[in-house]
């Protein structure tokens, strides 16, 4: 099994962000450093992450956390500042955000030990379309709203085709649903001010069929069986 593969087996993070443990020389295996993507992981191997041993999780677990302002989407911050494992604190499996929402933008958030369903939810060929309501200064025109729905330039990238809906305009402000399928930093902020929009407020509601519902914020809960449902269609 590739290694990427098997540290997501582990819960360790998405295969994504395995890769990115495995080149910056966080992995060891068999008591030697690897750097190399290509390694098969075999049953006898022993394989750490920071000098602590790790095995596949034989349980998956799987949430969903409204996230504030002021958290990053990591397990870990050099910087010591507050990340989204630090609200889960009653969840004793070892879980890792699904994906990555700023730390100015709070909503939906997902968070599991399932790295198959965490790859799944991020590839771009899957189009999972994510839905955020963004608060923005000015009033937004019909002109503007095709212009962001047919793709802009976000610095050197063509964002794709998406779906916005003006919610509300008043006193010089708009409320904005937009749903995407890319997950580009900062991609919202960016869409808006590509057409000279300042997004004031950013919030995801929804992820595929998984809706942010009445979380309050900082407040997470296992998915109910619906959710899980479609989850699992994303391996059909």
């Amino acid at each position: 099994m590739r290694i990427n593969k098997y540290l997501a087996l582990c819960g360790l993070a998405s295969r994504r962000k395995a890769e990115e443990l495995v080149l910056s020389g966080k992995i060891k295996v068999n008591g030697n450093v690897v750097n190399s993507l290509s390694l098969d992981i075999k049953e006898t191997d022993i394989v750490k992450y920071n000098n602590r041993l790790i095995k596949p999780s034989s349980t998956f677990v799987y949430y969903k956390l409204n996230k504030p302002k002021g958290y990053i989407t990591t397990a870990t911050d050099d910087k010591g500042r507050k990340t989204v494992l630090d609200l889960m604190r009653g969840v004793h499996e070892r879980v890792f955000p699904v994906g990555r929402l700023d730390y100015d933008t709070e909503g939906l958030l997902l968070l599991t030990n399932d790295g198959e369903i965490a790859n799944l939810l991020t590839k771009p060929n899957k189009m999972v379309e994510k839905t955020y309501l963004a608060h923005i200064d000015g009033v937004l025109t019909k002109d503007e709203i095709k212009h962001l729905s047919s793709g802009v330039d976000i610095g050197g990238y063509i964002t794709k085709p998406c779906s916005v809906l003006l919610v509300e305009a008043s006193n010089n402000t708009s409320k904005v649903k937009i749903s995407i399928t890319e997950g580009k930093n900062r991609q919202i902020r960016k869409m808006f001010e590509a057409i000279n929009k300042q997004v004031t407020f950013l919030k995801r509601t929804q992820i595929g069929e998984i809706k942010l519902g009445g979380l309050s914020r900082g407040e997470y809960v296992k998915l109910n069986t619906k959710e899980m449902r479609y989850l699992l269609s994303l391996k059909d």
